[in-house]
């Protein structure tokens, strides 16, 4: 029988959370039909012999390699048989029914396309990134000269944070994230899923503005609400921010073009620069909190500067 919604999530030693974000799905479940497939990314903490042990239901599929996100995802989707999909990170929990509600919405408004939830930290505060503006010239030059770290939810001067926005309306979105990401599988697959030259960051991103370039828009439904857990996926901060920039850098080679796109990764590696320099002089104080992080991320911008191979 054809479910409602099959339930994809991407585990890679996930072992710490899965077990909390599968119980919440089963039990926030109310009327809807699910179908809840898991692709172990060659997790070596016996995330799928747990899972199967426990979770009966649940459809495993074993890579014998990390294939990443995006190709964990389009895997995972290749075995869905159901109206709709959702891109469900393992550190999430689902909250008052949050997969019906999302699926009833996008029912009633199908003309949106692509979905997402309002997302919270464990002790219940809103963790805005469930959604993000798409970037831009105009985010990146913010980004470049520090205006970002300065004004913060900045609706003007941080324009990718969305402002200060709680994610309490409707309310079209550039980005939706995918820790917790509807679309019906027919657009799915008219949108030839996630691009899988993206490892891990930045192909929801890509997959948002591909979207948003075939006529979809976007939508947060703020009755939908998940906990989140951001940052359990890649092993310390280091390893995250590789990734997250080999991603920023991937987006803008992709989708940007001719003078518009070297600038789009100059001003990546001014933004990189400044900031190492910054936290630096900071730390000389005592209060560089960042500056392990960014100024890391300046030695290895060799590395993160060529993108995935596109």
């Amino acid at each position: 029988m054809k479910a409602d919604v099959a339930i994809i999530i991407v585990s890679y030693n996930s072992l710490g959370q899965i077990e909390s974000c599968l119980e919440s799905i089963f039990f926030q479940r109310e009327k809807i039909v699910q179908q809840v497939i898991l692709v172990d990314n060659n997790s070596i903490d016996n995330t799928a012999k747990i899972v199967r042990c426990k979770f009966p239901k649940v459809e495993i599929i074993i890579s014998r390699k990390n294939l990443g996100f995006a190709a964990g995802v389009n895997l995972g989707v290749n075995h869905a048989n159901a109206e709709f999909i959702i891109l469900l990170n393992p550190d999430t929990i689902i909250l008052n029914h949050a997969v019906d509600v999302i699926v009833d919405f996008a029912k009633r408004n199908p003309a949106q396309g692509l979905y997402g939830g309002r997302t919270f930290k464990l002790d219940g505060s809103l963790e805005p990134s469930s959604c993000w503006g798409r970037p831009t010239l105009w985010s990146m030059i913010m980004f470049a000269v520090g205006l970002t770290v300065i004004f913060p939810r900045n609706r003007w001067l941080d324009p990718e944070s969305l402002g200060s926005w709680k994610r309490d309306s409707v309310k079209e979105v550039g980005v939706i994230t995918g820790c917790f990401l509807l679309v019906s599988k027919l657009i799915w697959d008219q949108l030839g899923g996630l691009d899988e030259r993206y490892f891990m960051y930045g192909e929801d991103v890509d997959f948002s503005i591909r979207a948003w370039n075939s006529g979809w828009r976007p939508v947060i439904c703020p009755s939908a609400g998940v906990i989140h857990e951001v940052g359990k996926s890649s092993e310390t901060s280091i390893d995250k921010n590789l990734l997250l920039y080999l991603g920023k850098v991937s987006l803008v080679k992709i989708h940007w073009n001719g003078l518009k796109k070297w600038l789009g990764i100059f001003l990546l590696v001014t933004g990189v620069g400044i900031r190492a320099v910054f936290f630096g002089i900071l730390n000389l104080f005592k209060c560089g909190n960042g500056t392990i992080r960014w100024q890391t991320l300046w030695l290895k911008r060799k590395i993160w500067i060529k993108g995935y191979k596109i």
